[in-house]
């Protein structure tokens, strides 16, 4: 028998990885020693881990170099209509990996630092996440760059860099702590600072009023630097640029004043301005208030307005003079979009430049305005929307309230004129909300001053027209649309699952990482005997893989032929994680009910990051916690049960563990995920779904066919006729014994000894206040967790159900999502032709 291949060996025959042809070895490592020795400044024998990977890294950037200048030179001459995506957030993880994928670098660079002595995996693993995002928001954000760069768009990121990305979480004795995520402590290798192209952003001040216009006067200025990453499309020579703003204090901040003495603290005082890009804000579909907030969305608004303004300026032919001075174009060359409401503030921004400094008249500046915006809506919970006190505005943006205002008198004069006599209308439309203190509705503005706007599933989108933005789509029907959210197949398969996109690839050939509708083509293999082997081996690899990093990081010993059923997302009630806790604590009820029965073992795994200031989603991280105390430690139970908690949830703990997953857990209220984009990725690595009508899970079924999911419990009708009735949950305690089992359980500290009465207020909402009737769909929710494990118990048929749902994933690619953005938002065209490489002499 030949012995089997080692990681490096198996890693070499992955033809997805990219050819690691001779001359390509030998050029990169000859250049990993020449950055060693002349970037990094050491010799071979007292170089550290660390530095290798800067080595890498560094080697790998210079193939980006040469196509990124010849990318934006060639924007330069074709001078196409060019899309800006503006978001507070870009979830991006790690880089080095996915530019080697989408360079087709892997191989080659691969077998260089093997023949170095050094193991790629270890030097990956020195990379920091870049994680500017808490969620499925900013991590859309990430795919769509990839996206549209792999699309040939001419498109541009545009948010803020922030010095601390979302916190690292630490469990300790069972409780979340955050700890500061200094993610550029040793420097990041990706970005480049452009300094020439800084810009300055006015703050508080008041207005003046004169016959040539109205001026915004005595401001205090905070400096914009920006940031240029890199951001290559797959394989087609194509580099865009992800371009992130960071604060920085002019030189004579506070020093103008003459405060006698003051130097020194007039110097400190500088951290003042700077703090405006210090700290990502770590809450998740909720909306605080804070001035340091407003502060950032209008810092990140108006260095890239100023940007795009520049750029729409300057001609095609090289010169530094203006070419362009007809604002009227600017819609056929600039296309703006709204990664939620967070940017809203360009609306009112662009107004101000295009009267206040460009001096056209309101109504073609709002014109322009309207063409250029289109707005993306990411939830319908009420406490996640943004509405600004008019207070704090007036303070901090005087000459936007103003712009703000006169947008809002014009929207309700036509408002009024379409529906003469109705008041109440006027008062839900309008921009200003009335009562205790005025706020101003974000989502509202940006409705009225988008050409576009949408929903990021098909149920979420009806759901927008139907209630939440009702009144505006009966005023302007042909304004609301739908776009699916996708995600980058390159990150999400190629990237994070080679063996299985290696057994696709061999049966459908490479061409579905670009196109990824050709998965299609896998149902002709349904019933393949040696196509399902392969896909149930590489899932079991994958499993053994994870449970090894799980074991060395975590310390727990679990059982790789159990079940992985896993719900990893941000911990808020609407996702909830504490419908999973009662199935957990049912089944771990029945075994010790009947040790002796054959129950399918299962490894449950939780994870995610609770926003710091929310009370109970850091108590329901307790109660997992405290139920894995419990059973993992019961010798009845043995290994057929066991619960964990993945400690720091990020994206690159997610491309570890999604490919090992067998179960998904999505299980929302149906009506409150707008969409969900962690489901994608479970179906497309071949896990099987159990969840609700909710979000894309609607679509994962019309796709994969709902016969081949778990699909349970309430629909958005069921809960809107629930919510008429009035919700009960006593009635479903005192009617379902093990529900009431459970409940008394967690009540009565059977999970917390110590402290009995530690998870009281947790019970105390369950069964008085649950905004999101866990009860309601507890005993359809466990029958459907029986189905799940009698499928378990006969693999092939398992399997086969698998093979359906990655046949059924092409929809949502991202490529497809950003196709139709393009399409029909932006009024662009994608490609998937190839510009010349730097090296071609074409």
């Amino acid at each position: 028998m030949s012995k089997p291949l080692s990681d490096h060996d198996r890693r070499k025959q992955i033809s997805v990885r990219g050819l690691a042809g001779v001359e390509n070895v030998s050029d990169l490592k000859q250049n990993f020693n020449r950055h060693l020795h002349f970037t990094l400044v050491k010799d071979r024998n007292v170089a550290t881990k660390r530095d290798y990977y800067f080595a890498l890294a560094n080697t790998v950037r210079d193939h980006l170099i040469g196509r990124w200048i010849r990318t934006q030179q060639y924007y330069y001459e074709k001078d196409p209509k060019r899309v800006y995506y503006i978001s507070l957030e870009f979830y991006m993880g790690r880089t080095l990996q996915n530019t080697m994928v989408n360079l087709g670098l892997e191989n080659a660079c691969d077998e260089a630092m093997y023949q170095l002595g050094l193991e790629m995996e270890e030097l990956e693993d020195m990379e920091e996440d870049a994680g500017l995002g808490n969620g499925g928001l900013g991590r859309l954000a990430a795919c769509f760059l990839d996206s549209m760069a792999s699309l040939g768009l001419a498109a541009y990121g545009y948010g803020i860099r922030y010095e601390f990305g979302i916190f690292n979480q630490k469990i300790v004795n069972g409780w979340q702590v955050e700890e500061a995520d200094d993610w550029l402590r040793y420097g990041n290798p990706w970005e480049k600072a452009r300094p020439e192209y800084m810009r300055p952003v006015h703050f508080y001040g008041r207005t003046e009023h004169h016959p040539d216009g109205v001026k915004w006067v005595d401001t205090q200025v905070v400096l914009a630097l920006p940031y240029d990453t890199p951001i290559p499309g797959y394989r087609n020579n194509i580099v865009n640029t992800m371009r992130l703003w960071s604060a920085k204090a002019p030189c004579e901040f506070n020093l103008k004043d003459f405060n006698v003495g003051g130097y020194i603290q007039a110097v400190l005082d500088r951290n003042l301005a700077e703090n405006i890009s210090r700290v990502l804000y770590p809450n998740d579909n909720f909306f605080e208030g804070k001035e340091l907030r407003l502060k950032q969305e209008y810092f990140v608004v108006s260095a890239t307005l100023q940007d795009i303004i520049r750029r729409f300026k300057v001609s095609k032919f090289g010169s530094r003079e203006i070419a362009r001075t007809d604002f009227s174009k600017l819609p056929d060359k600039v296309a703006i979009q709204l990664n939620d409401t967070h940017p809203a503030m360009a609306i009112p921004e662009l107004m101000r430049v295009l009267v206040d400094e460009e001096k056209l008249n309101w109504e073609t500046a709002w014109d322009i305005c309207v063409r250029t915006c289109a707005y993306t809506n990411h939830t319908v919970l009420p406490e996640a929307l943004e509405r600004w006190p008019v207070e704090l505005f007036a303070h901090l943006l005087p000459r936007h309230l103003e712009i703000v205002y006169e947008i809002n008198r014009r929207h309700l004069e036509r408002v009024a004129a379409k529906y003469p006599g109705d008041v109440d209308r006027l008062r839900r439309m309008s921009l200003i909300e009335e009562g205790g203190q005025k706020r101003i509705n974000m989502a509202h503005l940006c409705i009225v001053g988008s050409h576009a706007v949408n929903g990021v599933a098909q149920i979420h989108s009806d759901i927008l027209k139907a209630t939440v933005f009702k009144d505006f789509y009966e005023m302007e029907p042909h304004k609301f649309q739908n776009k699916t959210n996708g995600i980058t197949p390159r990150r999400w398969l190629v990237m994070c699952n080679p063996g299985l996109a290696e057994v696709i690839a061999e049966r459908i050939g490479e061409d579905f990482i670009r196109d990824l509708d050709q998965l299609r083509n896998l149902v002709k293999f349904v019933n393949d005997e040696a196509f399902i082997r392969d896909i149930a081996k590489v899932k079991q690899e994958n499993k053994m893989k994870f449970a090894v990093h799980l074991e060395e990081h975590y310390k727990v010993k679990i059982n790789p032929n159990s079940m992985f059923d896993i719900q990893v997302k941000r911990i808020h009630e609407y996702k909830r994680q504490l419908l999973n806790c009662l199935h957990i604590i049912t089944y771990y009820n029945r075994i010790k009910k009947d040790p002796n029965k054959q129950w399918t073992p299962r490894t449950i795994m939780i994870g995610g990051k609770a926003a710091p200031g929310y009370h109970t989603a850091k108590m329901i991280i307790r109660l997992i916690t405290a139920i894995g105390e419990v059973v993992n430690n019961d010798p009845v139970v043995g290994d057929r049960l066991k619960v964990i908690f993945l400690e720091n949830y990020r994206v690159t703990l997610a491309e570890k563990g999604i490919p090992a997953a067998d179960l998904s857990e999505q299980i929302s209220t149906a009506g409150t995920e707008a969409s969900g984009t962690g489901n994608m990725k479970f179906m497309l690595n071949g896990a099987l779904t159990i969840g609700t009508m909710d979000g894309a899970n609607v679509e994962m079924a019309e796709e994969a066919g709902e016969e081949n999911l778990f699909i349970f419990g309430m629909r958005v009708d069921d809960v809107e006729a629930l919510d008429k009735r009035g919700y009960h949950a006593e009635e479903y305690y005192n009617r379902l014994p093990e529900l009431k089992q459970a409940i008394d359980q967690i009540a009565g500290g059977f999970f917390s000894p110590k402290q009995p009465d530690l998870f009281k207020e947790i019970v105390n909402m369950l069964m008085h206040h649950d905004r999101f009737k866990v009860f309601a769909d507890y005993e359809d929710y466990i029958k459907c967790q029986e189905k799940v494990n009698a499928l378990y118990k006969n693999p092939k048929e398992w399997t086969k159900k698998v093979i359906y749902n990655i046949a059924g994933c092409g929809k949502f690619s991202s490529d497809r999502t950003i196709a139709q953005y393009a399409r029909e938002i932006w009024g662009v065209e994608p490609t998937l032709e190839k510009i010349p490489a730097p090296d071609d002499k074409h």
